[in-house]
């Protein structure tokens, strides 16, 4: 798994900056994508993919403890589509 902090840390030796600067960066182009997201708007990162808003209906779904069927409410989703040159990357 990598961490927020390991790819910071990685932007800032690839660019000759402080870790601190490598921090901010990252924090500040996930902050963007948040933004995006709370705006219903989507994200797309050429050669990436797209973080994209979704709407998820009402359910029914069954307690495990239970086993009684409860209604979970409708809410939204982020989710995430890999780029056609990510998704060749990895199956080469």
């Amino acid at each position: 798994m990598t961490t927020t902090n390991e790819i910071a840390d990685k932007i800032a030796a690839e660019h000759g900056l402080s870790k601190s600067q490598g921090k901010a960066i990252v924090e500040a182009v996930l902050a963007q994508i948040t933004s995006a997201a709370l705006g219903g708007a989507e994200t797309s990162l050429p050669g990436f993919g797209k973080f994209k808003v979704k709407d998820a209906p009402e359910r029914e779904a069954r307690n495990p403890a239970t086993g009684a069927m409860i209604k979970v409410a409708a809410s939204k989703k982020i989710t995430f589509t890999p780029a056609k040159a990510l998704k060749d990357a990895l199956n080469k």
